[in-house]
């Protein structure tokens, strides 16, 4: 039974950390597509593709996380 907590722990933990990562990358890409890019249009689009590429990861860690846990 412990060792299913850790377990539990440990991927928790990686999730977290997995998710830290993807968020810091995707502001590293936002900014210097931004900065490189001149037309807003396009910088937009990007945006909008990461908001949504995030917002599913997000949603993906919390079924996985609410789904360990029952």
């Amino acid at each position: 039974m412990l060792v299913l907590v850790l377990l539990l722990v440990v991927v928790e933990v990686v999730l977290v950390v997995e998710v830290v990562l993807v968020v810091a990358v995707v502001i590293l890409v936002l900014v210097k597509l931004v900065i490189l890019s001149s037309s807003g249009v396009a910088s937009l689009k990007v945006v909008v593709v990461v908001v949504v590429v995030v917002v599913v990861e997000v949603v993906v860690v919390v079924v996985v996380v609410v789904v360990a846990k029952h």
